[in-house]
């Protein structure tokens, strides 16, 4: 039996190897907006948790895929309580104040904290998340900020569980009393069941659920370890630790584009994009018959085969719809399992399955069942294109205002000063004043000093005279500067309207170009309608052609059987026809010798009186005439016996043996006992031949030719041989079976004259006493043989000897 998939992994496969090929792809595409559902199918014991989980020095799927998604986005991080989960699948942002406040509270809060990555890390799965190899997703958006939230749950017993619950209980063993509810004290209280809705994308999703927002690999996989140790699992004489229900991890990831200047997360909710990767670890089919189970172990191996059966189900539905065109409703409400994961299957996400198989002898039936299922899961199709919100910003605006930052800073710290902009107005100001002309000194040390003051009053006149010519520039600069941007005013209006009658021509445009794709859209749909309806109707008369093909084969077939039927029975009446023709014919040719030799009687009766009138009248009156010759012989008593004496020198007569048709094979001569031996000259003679006097399975075994002697008394007195004939064959059950297929008959009958006169003292015998008188020696011995067809016994006339 042969199987085909995508990938085929040996058993001496790295979990990177596995990871490459199957999960990196689905962090990719989450990271990028997109949904994403992984699952791990296999029968009980076949290694489906430690494909997912990994063990010490070898990380699995789950912490490769959390340090790829840390790794991609960790300088992009939000704050916590930046982005805040609804209690309705959705997700809310807030900006840096209430996150502040958000983060206040909760440190206030006597409730446990959320683990931190700078803590310890819990030696017991440290080495499962040391992953050496850095991968991570090339071209994140680097403009955007990201948030990762986790939840855990399982499915038990067709019941969903919030395994981060920080309520107290036993996962194995949970107390119940003998009225059948809860023991509640203070240490114990029952887990209670979630539910789960549609939200308004109509997405299923668990209500209730702790969502954790984790910020490093080494936090996530912690809260997943928190929750593993809740799960259900017990002990089967297939598995020391059997996963008693379905544990499904769920990463959501919700990012947001930052706002023009970079600094902070936009506020419009419309904005945000929130995707998930749900890694499923599936509890294996198993058969009761092999685990032995008992009581909850039972109930549970029957609820958790259930939910495979319906998963099966739903993708044979599914691949029934893609490939025939039909419409059958998928049950997704008859397990929790398939409706949690109902909007993947239905197109909102990729979905990948790896089939984990044991190579063991005993699981050759079972791996068998889940091969020929993942097989057929490739045929389904589910995967279909989302679209993302656009920002409308430029993009790379984290990156400038970073690097605006970075150099504001610099050069604050190299000129411990005001900002770039004042320094460089204030050595505009010093250049302007360095071309007033230098005041002189106005220091005055005598009264008398005439010279100063002067001197000081023309340079200031100087310097006026100088601003006014300034000023005057300036003005003229000022005006000329107006009329130019007044220019540029109206060039930039007439560029406006020319740009406005443009815009709006092309509104016009693009609103009759979104009428005929509204047009063709509609065209499309009933297009497509029609195909459909077209696919149907070709569907049904496919269906009424194979079935009509199918009458048309059973009347022929029909047909073939009555002609062959009329063929045999053709045969069978020519065979009949022939034996009664060739019967009818020797009866004809013997009653034609009977007749000619009854009239050569008459004849010679009549010339024996002429010549006895011929004598009398001859003969002279004086003599008394003499009795004929006839009538001498009459008076002599004669002793006639049945045949005449053999002559006194003749040889001894051998008798004729008749050869048998099949000389040459090995024959059983069944005679029975009874039979008595008939004397004639011809007789029956098979060479090779066992005589025996009962069939039995030791003589049949030697032979293939099978003849029985059977004797029988006939209407006429006399004795009548037949020789049944038939072939031997062996039987399934180990015996012998004789088919007859001829027969042969052997008659002896008595001579065809009437008996001859006791006494010749009657003188007058009547006239046709002659005719009585007279005898046939061949006529007395002749011999009939007879042979008939097999056909006459019917071909079900069968003989078995049975095996002693």
């Amino acid at each position: 039996t042969q199987y085909s998939f995508k990938e085929v992994f040996g058993t001496l496969v790295v979990q990177k190897e596995l990871f490459d090929v199957v999960a990196k792809p689905l962090v990719e595409d989450l990271i990028r907006g997109k949904n994403g559902l992984l699952f791990t199918y296999g029968v009980t014991g076949s290694g489906k948790t430690h494909t997912m989980t990994g063990s010490p020095g070898d990380g699995g799927l789950l912490p490769r895929c959390l340090d790829m998604i840390f790794n991609s986005i960790g300088p992009f991080q939000a704050k916590r309580f930046v982005f805040k989960l609804d209690d309705k699948n959705g997700v809310d942002v807030q900006c840096e104040v209430d996150a502040l406040l958000e983060r206040q509270k909760r440190d206030a809060m006597p409730v446990p904290k959320t683990p931190s990555g700078k803590r310890q890390i819990d030696p017991e799965f440290a080495d499962m998340i040391n992953v050496q190899d850095h991968c991570k997703v090339e071209e994140v958006d680097e403009d955007n900020v990201y948030s990762v939230f986790v939840s855990y749950i399982e499915i038990y017993n067709n019941y969903i569980y919030d395994l981060l619950e920080e309520a107290p209980f036993d996962p194995i063993k949970p107390k119940w009393n003998n009225c059948n509810t809860p023991v509640r004290n203070g240490d114990f209280i029952p887990p209670q069941s979630k539910i789960l809705r549609e939200d308004q994308n109509h997405n299923m999703y668990v209500t209730g659920c702790t969502e954790v927002e984790v910020k490093s690999t080494e936090e996530a996989f912690e809260v997943f370890w928190r929750g593993q140790k809740k799960r259900r699992i017990a002990n089967t004489q297939l598995n020391r630790e059997s996963s008693r229900s379905h544990s499904v991890f769920i990463i959501k990831l919700a990012q947001a584009p930052l706002d023009a200047d970079g600094d902070n997360v936009l506020q419009e909710k419309e904005q945000i994009t929130l995707s998930q990767l749900s890694l499923v670890d599936l509890a294996g089919s198993e058969r009761t018959n092999r685990t032995k189970a008992e009581g909850n172990r039972l109930r549970e191996a029957g609820n958790i085969n259930q939910s495979l059966m319906t998963l099966r189900t739903c993708i044979e539905v599914l691949r029934e719809n893609q490939m025939y065109g039909t419409n059958k409703m998928v049950p997704y409400r008859d397990s929790k399992l398939t409706h949690l994961f109902k909007n993947y299957f239905d197109g909102e996400g990729k979905v990948r399955m790896i089939v984990c198989v044991n190579p063991k002898a005993e699981d050759y039936e079972e791996s068998l069942q889940v091969m020929r299922f993942a097989e057929m899961t490739q045929e389904v199709e589910v995967a279909r294109p989302v679209d993302r919100p656009l920002c409308g910003l430029t993009p790379g605006r984290r990156f400038r205002n970073q690097a605006f930052r970075e150099e504001l800073s610099r050069k604050l710290e190299m000129r411990g000063g005001p900002i770039n902009g004042e320094t460089e107005e204030q050595s505009v100001s010093e250049m302007f004043l360095q071309n007033f002309p230098p005041l002189p000194s106005c220091e005055l040390l005598d009264v008398n000093d005439d010279q100063t003051l002067p001197k000081l009053i023309e340079v200031l006149e100087k310097r006026h005279k100088l601003r006014q010519m300034l000023s005057e520039e300036f003005a003229k600069n000022v005006l000329a500067f107006k009329t130019m941007l007044q220019e540029f005013d109206s060039s930039v209006v007439s560029k406006e309207n020319y740009i406005q009658g443009k815009l709006s021509e092309k509104e016009k445009t693009i609103a009759g170009q979104k009428m005929e794709l509204e047009r063709l859209e509609k065209k499309i749909k009933t297009l497509e309608y029609k195909i459909e309806i077209l696919e149907k109707t070709a569907t049904i008369y496919e269906e009424d052609k194979r079935n009509l093909q199918q009458e048309l084969e059973s009347k022929s077939q029909k047909l073939q059987r009555q002609a062959s039927d009329k063929r045999r029975l053709e045969a069978r009446l020519q065979g009949m026809v022939a034996e009664t023709t060739m019967k009818w014919e020797k009866e004809c040719e013997r009653r034609v010798a009977a007749k000619q030799l009854e009239m050569q009687n008459k004849l010679w009766v009549k010339d024996e009186k002429l010549k006895q009138l011929k004598a009398i009248v001859t003969e002279p009156k004086n003599e008394k005439p003499e009795r004929p010759s006839r009538e001498r012989d009459r008076e002599k008593p004669v002793q006639r016996s049945v045949s005449p004496p053999p002559a006194p020198n003749a040889p001894p007569v051998r008798l004729r043996h008749r050869r048998s048709r099949s000389a040459g094979e090995r024959w059983v001569d069944h005679k029975p006992p009874s039979n008595l031996p008939t004397e004639t000259v011809m007789q029956p003679h098979v060479p090779h031949a066992i005589t025996v006097a009962a069939a039995s399975e030791k003589a049949l075994a030697k032979c293939d030719k099978y003849m029985l002697t059977h004797q029988e008394l006939a209407s006429d007195g006399e004795i009548e041989t037949k020789l049944i004939k038939g072939d031997v064959f062996k039987t399934r059950g180990g015996g012998q079976a004789v088919q007859f297929t001829e027969i042969e008959t052997l008659k002896q009958e008595s001579p065809t004259g009437r008996k001859r006169r006791s006494s010749p003292s009657n003188p007058d015998p009547p006239e046709d006493a002659a005719d009585s008188e007279w005898t046939d020696v061949e006529t007395r011995c002749s011999m009939a043989v007879e042979m008939r067809a097999g056909s006459a016994l019917g071909p079900g006339y069968q003989h078995h000897a049975q095996p002693k």
